[in-house]
């Protein structure tokens, strides 16, 4: 097999701009086929990737699976999982964009159909390859913050003008709300760092008008490991917290902004164009207790990093880069805390 072929179902702002150009940077793997209703995306998967076969619809693909290797779902949440159903029925490995489903019921028919299939599945969780996250995980590795009590990550905007798109106007079935678009980022953060949880708490609002679910939601998760996790995503919010802030025995790390990829993906930057994923130093993070603190080098964010080990993945035998149930997990907690907001008090796991 000289090249993976991959069929991106949805060529908007997922399937263009965070997963087409990761897939064109890894040598293995090629945009083949990519599944698009608009005239105007259809001949911009054409443009940025010659040779592309475009289908109108989904039902196109599938009628016609011959030589892909790999299918990836980046259309609106509550098509993530009956898409998958399809694909690994009919034995052709997923990505599935994040939310994984929009229910932990789903999320677990998946992972229960891949087991029984044998055929991979992963989940693009693109955040775990974050500069600044890999840093934070670095200081905790070498143990230079000590015991970590307390994890504070953000991703908050200032969108007091409502888009009017499905993600602030669609209902539950959607997948509708900010808990479910940058929830799952935050959370496999968490996840990932300090483990399983046992206690969560949520409030969720409703601030802006014209809107008919959540757009400002906080998180405090408590982990069996006894570290506190408070996690924040707005899209209200005039002056931005810092991306993350860790706390342990013997110091911490602040870091503002954001990492940089999105915004070089977003602009039409590759990975290969020149260094990617690098933070200027002016950017970096503080480490310390007050006040002696010093600037730490920010690691280079590496996305391109999720198809470089699907790839490894399909072709090697690897594990695929993000487990399934990981994103199960999540979901459940991100269940349990919708039924915490509507009580108002802490819920157990």
């Amino acid at each position: 097999m000289s090249s993976l072929e991959v069929a991106i179902i949805g060529y908007g702002l997922a399937g263009s701009v965070f997963h087409a150009p990761l897939i064109a940077s890894e040598p293995r793997m090629r945009v083949a086929a990519v599944v698009t209703g608009s005239a105007e995306r259809a001949a911009q998967a054409e443009r940025e990737h010659p040779g592309v076969r475009v289908f109108p619809d989904a039902d196109a693909l599938f009628a016609d699976l011959s030589g892909i290797d790999l299918v990836v779902i980046a259309t609106p949440n509550r098509t993530h999982a009956p898409l998958a159903r399809r694909a690994l029925a009919a034995g052709v490995p997923v990505v599935v964009d994040k939310p994984f489903a929009v229910t932990a019921t789903d999320a677990e028919a998946l992972v229960a159909q891949a087991d029984q299939t044998g055929v991979p599945l992963s989940v693009f969780q693109n955040r775990r390859w974050d500069g600044d996250f890999l840093t934070v995980r670095q200081l905790i590795d070498t143990g230079k913050l000590g015991t970590v009590r307390r994890f504070e990550s953000r991703f908050e905007r200032w969108r007091p003008v409502p888009k009017g798109g499905w993600r602030e106007v669609g209902d539950a079935a959607d997948g509708a709300g900010i808990l479910l678009d940058l929830g799952p980022h935050l959370l496999d953060q968490a996840l990932t760092l300090f483990g399983p949880v046992r206690e969560v708490y949520c409030e969720l609002d409703r601030r802006r008008d014209g809107i008919q679910t959540d757009d400002d939601a906080f998180l405090a998760l408590t982990h069996d490991s006894g570290v506190r996790s408070h996690l924040w995503m707005s899209a209200v919010t005039p002056q931005l917290g810092p991306r993350f802030r860790v706390l342990g025995s013997e110091s911490g790390y602040v870091v503002h902004g954001l990492d940089p990829q999105e915004a070089a993906l977003r602009d039409g930057k590759r990975p290969g164009d020149g260094p990617w994923g690098t933070v200027e130093s002016g950017d970096w993070g503080l480490v310390g207790a007050d006040p002696d603190l010093q600037p730490y080098p920010t690691l280079a964010g590496d996305y391109p990093a999720f198809y470089t080990a699907m790839a490894d993945a399909l072709l090697n035998g690897a594990p695929v880069p993000v487990d399934p149930r990981d994103a199960v997990t999540a979901l459940r907690i991100l269940e349990a805390a919708r039924d915490s907001a509507a009580e108002g008090a802490q819920r157990p796991l």
